[in-house]
């Protein structure tokens, strides 16, 4: 990135699984950083669909999944939101999923984490956009990843740079994206 964009980058290792407050150390580590663009793209699901109640380990599963797909977003957004509010401009992109647009049997905790991002999404994005900050909800269907165990990219399942080159084209457009055509058209 810093060579072919010409920014400055740096890496911040953090487990957002883990309960140990790892704000604080994100918070000292992006101390006098002008953060632009914020992207929570951090998000875990189930091995595979179950029904709720016969998910492996529930009680820790929920408190993992809430902990990642929900806290991890309001906690990071709270540390990076007051410089961009400073700045009067900023980008926060939040990766929910399709899978929060409507209840999903067998996924459903996870459906429900990833309700909250895009409702937590469009509820900042109507607060802050006359103060020049666009929040986005990117809900995306199936991208050829390791999550979604898709090893080979089709049409309707892109790879992550060509869903990434099209949800990119979406920013500042819309609120709510589903981030490349065949996601929008399912």
């Amino acid at each position: 990135l810093e060579e072919n964009y010409k920014v400055e980058t740096k890496v911040i290792v953090a487990d957002f699984g883990e309960r140990e407050d790892i704000y604080s150390r994100i918070k000292a580590g992006l101390e006098g950083l002008e953060i632009g663009v914020l992207v929570n793209n951090v998000g875990i699901s189930y091995i595979y669909p179950e029904y709720f109640l016969d998910v492996p380990d529930l009680d820790k599963t929920i408190d993992k999944m809430i902990n990642i797909n929900i806290m991890a977003v309001c906690k990071m957004t709270r540390l990076v939101l007051p410089g961009m509010l400073e700045r009067s401009k900023g980008v926060i992109l939040n990766i929910s999923s399709a899978a929060g647009m409507y209840p999903t049997p067998l996924l459903t905790l996870y459906s429900a984490t990833k309700a909250f991002v895009d409702y937590f999404s469009r509820g900042l994005h109507a607060e802050y956009k006359s103060k020049g900050i666009i929040v986005q909800s990117v809900l995306p269907y199936y991208v050829a990843t390791k999550m979604s165990k898709i090893r080979k990219p089709t049409f309707d399942k892109p790879s992550p740079e060509t869903y990434v080159r099209a949800a990119l084209g979406t920013v500042g457009l819309q609120s709510q994206t589903n981030g490349c055509l065949p996601h929008a058209l399912m």
